[in-house]
């Protein structure tokens, strides 16, 4: 491999061929024996050779490949001290076979950037060298170092625990469980995923995994409890449907035909009055129960912590006003949340396809879902 090596001036900072034995511009005495004293510039070469300096690293490495050339060594930016001694040293241009420009070099950047022309090293955050005032590539200013992990490869996700059964409630100690694979199982007993102290977790709740076209999604296993969504703004609910708000768990019923008819000898059954009503929330209890049932006086029904149709002021967790339930001018039922702080979580049925920054919950476990871009 062609090596193109020759001598820069310590006078003027000329470059001239490695067999020029003076300047071609000042004149100056070149090589590596000759002194650069006053004489030697009148023209009177003194014989007493100069000790050769120490080699080190990327200089031993060009001495072993170009032997009967000294290599270079640069010790720091344009000190007077330094400049006076470079005129003795090698420091001219070279092309380095590719073997050590990978090696050396790239060592040497982890220290510090090293100046493709002098060969001196720049410190971090330099914008060019000390010693030639070359500039120092954008690449490498703007370098960042990356982490080794699974979450840079594209669409993988990661599930991050907000709150659950046995995990820290300080944020800064963050639990997440990295989804990589093609699927993972979740559950209290069974799966990749294991939330072991959550009894609202079925043994095998759900399952995760990546379609043939990388998308994210989440498999209700037929868990006892199901797997709640939160809404973005509004979603369509049929009847029989369960919704989450704060703590408390509703489902959606259609108002159930009249059955107050007259008795046998036809004397009627004496009773509040009844308004007519198209559908009405019905609070579930843990245990399956019922207790407070709201029927929707004109076409929506208002979920919150007071001034609402159905109001729960000791719980922590809802808002003011923190969702509602209307039959809309189709004939369709939407489940809207009210800029609550919390959010309001639907019940998916069968699989769901998930987004980046979707919150969900498995049993008492809120997970957030990241995904890599």
């Amino acid at each position: 491999m062609e090596i193109d090596v020759g001598f820069v001036c310590g006078r003027c900072d000329t470059y001239s061929p490695l067999r020029a034995e003076v300047c071609i511009c000042c004149g100056e005495a070149l090589g590596f024996t000759a002194t650069h004293d006053t004489d030697v510039r009148a023209g009177e070469q003194q014989q007493a050779p100069r000790k050769a300096p120490s080699l080190t690293g990327l200089e031993q490495l060009f001495r072993a490949r170009v032997p009967s050339v000294p290599a270079a060594v640069a010790e720091g930016p344009t000190a007077d001290a330094v400049k006076e001694e470079s005129a003795n040293l090698f420091v001219g241009p070279v092309k380095l076979p590719a073997r050590f420009v990978v090696t050396e070099a790239l060592m040497d950047q982890a220290r510090s950037y090293v100046c493709k022309k002098c060969y001196s090293p720049v410190p971090q955050a330099h914008k060019f060298c000390g010693r030639c005032g070359e500039p120092v590539p954008r690449e490498v200013l703007t370098a960042q170092t990356l982490l080794l992990s699974k979450m840079l490869e594209p669409g993988k996700a990661k599930l991050v625990v907000i709150k659950g059964e046995g995990f820290q409630a300080d944020p800064s100690d963050e639990t997440a469980f990295l989804l990589g694979g093609r699927q993972h199982p979740a559950g209290r007993t069974q799966g990749d995923i294991l939330f072991d102290r959550d009894s609202w977790v079925s043994p095998l709740h759900a399952t995760f995994y990546y379609r043939d076209d990388g998308k994210l999604v989440i498999r209700d296993e037929r868990s006892l409890n199901g797997i709640f969504l939160r809404i973005k703004g509004a979603a369509t609910i049929t009847p029989g449907d369960l919704f989450l708000a704060g703590e408390q768990v509703f489902r959606l019923d259609t108002t159930p035909r009249a059955s107050d008819g007259p008795d046998g000898d036809a004397t009627q059954f004496y009773s509040s009055p009844k308004r007519p009503s198209p559908f009405r929330l019905v609070q579930i209890l843990r245990g399956g129960t019922t207790a407070t049932q709201v029927c929707a006086r004109e076409a929506s029904v208002a979920v919150g912590r007071e001034g609402c149709d159905m109001n729960f002021p000791n719980d922590p967790y809802m808002s003011t006003r923190h969702c509602k339930v209307e039959l809309t001018a189709g004939g369709a039922y939407q489940l809207t949340d009210s800029g609550s702080k919390n959010g309001t979580y639907l019940a998916i049925h069968g699989e769901r396809e998930l987004a980046h920054g979707d919150y969900l919950f498995i049993g008492r476990e809120l997970l957030r879902v990241d995904i890599s871009a």
